[in-house]
Order: C-alpha cells, then sequence, then structure tokens
C-alpha cells in the first residue's frame, strides 16, 4: 500500500482492540421486555393525559374519556413493567426515600408517584360520571406532569455511558415526545370514530411527523456511533419502526375524519411503530455498550477536536 506521496505504508492502520476483547464499559442489566415496554408504555400514557384535557377543552368529551383510561391503563402496566424488572416493589419505594434533582432516576420516580395517582383518580371519574370536579382536577394535574412522564426516560437513558444513548442527547428527547405523541394519537384514533376524534389525529400526525424527523438526525449527527441503530436487530427493528410510522401518517392523513377503518389502521399502526420503536433504542444500546470501539471512537474524536481547537487558537 502507498501513500499519496508515493512513499510506501509500513505499518498497516492500526484498529481498535480492548483487552481480551472485553466491553469497556458494563452492559446495563436491564431486561426485555421489562424496560422497552416501560419506555414505551410510560410515553403512552403521559402524551395521552395531555391529549385528554386537551380534547376536553375542545369539546371531545368522548375522546377525553378514552384517553384518561388509555392513560391510567398505561401508567399501570408501565409500573407493572418496572417493579417486575426491579425485582420487587420495595426497591422503588426505596427511591422515593430522597429527592435528587441531578438524577433522572430519581427525579423520575416521584413524578411517577405524583403522575400515577393522578391519572387513576382522572380516569376513575371519568368512568363513574361520579365527581367531576375531582376529576377535572386530577386530570389537570396529570396533563402538566405528562409531557414529564413521556420525555424523562429519553434523559434516564441520556445519562447513561451507554454510547448510543449518551451521544444521542440532542435528539432522544424529541424522538420519545413525537413517539409518545403518535401513540397517544393513534390510540384515540382507535377508541373513538373520527368525526369525533380530530384532536388525536392531529396529534398523531404531529407526533408521527416529530418522530421520524428527530430519528433522521439522530443518525445523521451521531455518525459512526450511530451504526448500532442501522446494523443488526436494532437497525431491522427500528427501520420496521420508521417504515410503520410513515404508512401510519399516511393513513392518517388520508382519513381525513371520515373513514374509520382508515382512521383505526392508521392508529394501530402508529401505536405499533411507537413500540417497536422503543424496543429499537433499547437494543441499540445493548449492542453499543457491548462493542467498546463505540465508546472509544468518540473520545478520541473529542480530544481531537480540543487539540485542534489549541492549535488554531495558539495560531
Amino acid at each position: 500500500m502507498s501513500r499519496r506521496g508515493g512513499e510506501k505504508q509500513m505499518v498497516p492502520d492500526a484498529t481498535f482492540t480492548s483487552y481480551y476483547g472485553r466491553p469497556v464499559i458494563k452492559q446495563p442489566v436491564w431486561r426485555t421486555p421489562d424496560v422497552p415496554g416501560y419506555l414505551f408504555l410510560g410515553g403512552l400514557a403521559g402524551a395521552s393525559s395531555v391529549l385528554a384535557a386537551c380534547s376536553q377543552q375542545a369539546g371531545y368529551g368522548e375522546l377525553a374519556r378514552a384517553a384518561r383510561v388509555g392513560a391510567a391503563g398505561a401508567i399501570s402496566l408501565s409500573a407493572v413493567a418496572l417493579v417486575h424488572d426491579l425485582g420487587r416493589p420495595a426497591r422503588f419505594l426505596n427511591m422515593l426515600r430522597v429527592f435528587k434533582p441531578t438524577s433522572p432516576m430519581s427525579v423520575g420516580s416521584w413524578l411517577l408517584a405524583a403522575y400515577g395517582p393522578a391519572a387513576g383518580a382522572a380516569a376513575a371519574a371519568a368512568v363513574t360520571g361520579r365527581a367531576p370536579r375531582a376529576g377535572t382536577a386530577a386530570a389537570t394535574a396529570a396533563a402538566v406532569l405528562g409531557p414529564c412522564i413521556a420525555t424523562y426516560t429519553a434523559a434516564l437513558l441520556c445519562d447513561t455511558a451507554v454510547p448510543a444513548w449518551h451521544e444521542a442527547h440532542r435528539e432522544m428527547p424529541y424522538l420519545f415526545a413525537g413517539s409518545a405523541a403518535a401513540a397517544a394519537g393513534g390510540l384515540g384514533m382507535l377508541a373513538v370514530p373520527p368525526a369525533r376524534a380530530v384532536p388525536a389525529a392531529r396529534l398523531a400526525v404531529a407526533g408521527a411527523a416529530a418522530e421520524l424527523t428527530a430519528g433522521q438526525l439522530l443518525k445523521r449527527r451521531l455518525g459512526p456511533v450511530a451504526e448500532p441503530y442501522r446494523a443488526g436487530r436494532p437497525g431491522t427493528l427500528l427501520r420496521t419502526g420508521e417504515i410503520l410510522t410513515a404508512c401510519g401518517l399516511t393513513a392518517a392523513l388520508a382519513a381525513r375524519g371520515r373513514h374509520r377503518a382508515v382512521a383505526a389502521t392508521a392508529g394501530a399502526m402508529l401505536m405499533t411503530a411507537s413500540a417497536v420503536t422503543r424496543f429499537a433504542v433499547f437494543e441499540a444500546g445493548q449492542a453499543s455498550a457491548r462493542d467498546p470501539e463505540y465508546t472509544v471512537r468518540p473520545q478520541r474524536e473529542r480530544i481531537d477536536r480540543r487539540e485542534s481547537a489549541r492549535r488554531e487558537a495558539g495560531a
């Protein structure tokens, strides 16, 4: 092999290896399907509470009731998945012994502790028709906490040392927010006839567009570190999620509030896409933790950038 100047390269290009091929960081012990399911269901719940409050204000009472019930059901299943991954309920209660603003896990635990009862009370009032004022107050509280519930898990993942998660800290909250909105809108389109689910369709379209855009920006900015999102099982899952999201978005636009079957199909595709995307993100992070190259390469690139900046400043 020769270089451009005609000199023969005597030493081959260096390739990265770690000691005995072992990972540099420890792979997260979170389990599948508990944690990916927790990520999806929490996002669905938080966005559904926002949809319920907005629908109630706009006069879509049937959609508001469906969204309240959906939020309560989703957060209940999310809590079950979390406790199952932790092993026993006492471990979740132990996280409430202190409040640490700098810890996404601590903040998230307190958010769940406040949001769950509010979502449950709002759903109970919607189903029974009793204590409407208390139900409205609970629904408002759930709607205020909803965006945090839908997106704090992005901060939880990005706060780790896992390369595919940590390096995506700019786009991940938008990806999760869009995915949650698309899922909540999809649930509303499934539960209510199109003419009475206009806010859900609008939320689904906006969420799907945001999810697709954030996903593309994430893969473009991360460069080589985005390889786990493109290759192997995580790449297949993410492509499947993107296709389902695009198809659901197209079907939602085609339904135009008139075709129940098309609207329901769109809703089902968007909910499925949201779940598949969360599984893809989770598995991409696990894959990047196993390969030491994804840990060391970003570090070397940051060092090179700092050295280049110092040389330019000195010149």
